[in-house]
Order: structure tokens, then sequence, then C-alpha cells
């Protein structure tokens, strides 16, 4: 389909379809988002250069915005700012550390960068947009009332791409590649890997070691490690967690970004095909009945053991992390653990 022929079905799409979200019609399309949107270069998009780094570096000067990252099942939502940013050129890795905006990113599946600006009720939206080769949202900065706009105009200037013509080619989706077999695998030397582990963050270098998926090491590790629990687990946790007041983690991530919630969950809704934390400073929105698996998993550390849910989509592809929040060298909080021993 030529960029002309998207751009007048897309037109004549949201005409028909005025409260559908640019992903949900990218899906009715059968297209990326990052090519519809990309139909609007010259009028309500400006396509930017992907000078990754030097952007996260400069961000904070948006002041105060909404961050957002998402994946097929979870869209996490955080006010606040990209302060204590920081880059990794060697692993092409960038991180912030603000209370409210914990980000991981993985900048070698960012590859496309707009800056947004329409007219929607009366009121101007601005936005920061980053996609991956398949023309995926990795992840998205809104600006709001009290942003720095003039930083904003300044920034799209600054990174203004000399391509501004209309359209983009993204690639094919990737296939997944097919696990080996379990047999295959030395499952003792995993499962004591497992047992010497020291860190969370060593787990997935262990994953690689072994060649094996999240799953898979479920799968062969047995009950010493983890549990599989209801789908359901995920509501529950969330609502004990807010009954105790108790602070945990929610990691969600895509292959470009992991973004974290540290905090207490109150407001907890749910509406038709969403599960919702709507809290002030934190949203999340979940298509909790298409989480097709859920496993407590428990990892050893320097002075005890961290335990968490993590909740899969039918592919098999971890989405979302549960934890306790706990500082560095402190042990695992005895209300989470009590949490997690009535889950079933």
């Amino acid at each position: 389909m030529t960029t002309a022929t998207l751009k007048a079905t897309w037109n004549t799409f949201k005409q028909e379809n005025p409260k559908v979200r640019i992903r949900d019609a990218a899906k009715n399309l059968n297209v990326s988002e990052a090519e519809l949107l990309a139909t609007n270069i010259g009028s309500s998009v400006v396509r930017l250069r992907p000078d990754w780094y030097d952007m996260l570096l400069e961000m904070e000067g948006l002041g105060e915005v909404m961050a957002l990252t998402r994946n097929e099942l979870f869209v996490h939502e955080k006010i606040g700012s990209y302060s204590n940013a920081s880059i990794f050129k060697d692993h092409k890795m960038g991180q912030t550390l603000d209370k409210d905006i914990d980000l991981r990113i993985f900048f070698r599946n960012w590859h496309h960068a707009f800056a947004v600006v329409q007219e929607r009720n009366g009121e101007t939206k601005r936005s920061l947009q980053f996609f991956d080769a398949y023309g995926n949202a990795v992840h998205k900065t809104h600006l709001r009332p009290e942003s720095n706009v003039a930083f904003f105009d300044a920034f799209v200037e600054k990174y203004w791409h000399e391509d501004q013509s209309d359209g983009i080619t993204v690639e094919p989706p990737a296939e997944k590649k097919p696990e080996q077999p379990d047999e295959e695998i030395d499952a003792e030397a995993l499962r004591e890997a497992w047992r010497n582990l020291k860190d969370t963050h060593d787990f997935i270098f262990m994953l690689r070691k072994f060649k094996v998926s999240r799953l898979q090491a479920f799968r062969i590790a047995g009950p010493e490690f983890v549990r599989q629990v209801a789908t359901s687990s995920f509501q529950a946790i969330l609502e004990k967690a807010s009954e105790e007041e108790l602070r945990i983690m929610i990691f969600v991530n895509n292959p470009g970004c992991v973004q974290i919630h540290s905090g207490t969950v109150e407001r907890l809704k749910l509406i038709p095909g969403w599960y919702n934390v709507l809290d002030p400073r934190f949203n999340l929105h979940v298509r909790h009945e298409e989480i097709a698996a859920a496993w407590l998993v428990t990892k050893p550390v320097e002075n005890g053991t961290v335990t968490s849910l993590e909740l899969f989509d039918a592919a098999g592809d971890a989405l979302c992390y549960v934890f306790s929040k706990r500082k560095e060298g402190e042990l695992e909080s005895e209300v989470w653990r009590n949490i997690l021993s009535s889950i079933s």
C-alpha cells in the first residue's frame, strides 16, 4: 500500500471510528502504528533524528510529563521528569532514575522518532513518540499543562530530521526462535546455577548461558524455584497490597524499554476488558482476561531470596513483573511473603 493510499484509508477510518485509538486502528488496517503516524509528517508530525543518547540526556528539560511504556496487554503511565538520566554506549542502553519516571532503555531496539502536535477537544496535545524497526511503540512522552513547551519546541528544532517526507518503511515482524528441546538442557546444572545467583539482575545472564527462554527455565527448574498460579493472581495481589498499603514495584516491558512503578497502589478499578490502577501519578491499564500464564518466582540474592509474580501472554513473552519494594541489602517484606503464600 502506498503512503498516499494508506493516508486516505486512515483518514476515512478516523471519520468512521472517531474514538478508536491509533494502535487499535493499526491492527484493524493491518499496518503498524508508526506507519499510520508517519502519514501525517508535514502536518501534525515531525520526523526526528535518532540521536537517542543526546535526546535522553536532555529530556529532563521538558519538566513534568507523562511517560508511557506499553506492550500488548499492559499500559504503564507515570507522571514525573526524566531526571538522573545516564547512558551506557557500550551496551546501547540508557536509564532514568527519577523518583517517578524510572526507566531501563534498550536503544538497539529504537529506530524511529517523531514529535506530534495535535489539536484535540480544543486543546493542543504535544508528545514525543519512539518506535522499533517493526513500527511498534517502545516509549512515548506526553506533555502536560505544566510542561516546558518552549523547551519542547527547541528540542524538536534541534533534532529535526532532514527527511520530512511522509511515510516510513518498517521491517516485517521477526519470527520467534524455537526453543531447544527440554531434554537437551542440563537441568541439574541449570538448577545449581539458579541456587548460586547473587543478584536478581544475574538471572537474565543465566538464561542466556543455558540458551533457554524464561518459561522453559521455569519448567525445568521446578517447584524449588517456581510455582504456577492462576492468572487472576495479579488482581488479587494488587488488591491485597493496596489493603496493606504495601510498597511494591511493577515492571512493564517491551523490547525497547522497561518502565517501573515503585510505591503503593490505591485506586483499583475493573471495567469491561481492563483492570486498572488509577492513582494520581500512576496509571496502569491491563487486558487482564488475555494474561495467559502467571508464575511466582523465587531468586536467591546476597542475603536471602526475593519473590516475584511474572505474567506472560499466549506467545510466552513475559510482559510484567511485580516485586515488593525493598532497598538494596534489605530482606524481603514479610507482608509480601504472606500475600504470596495466600495465592493459589
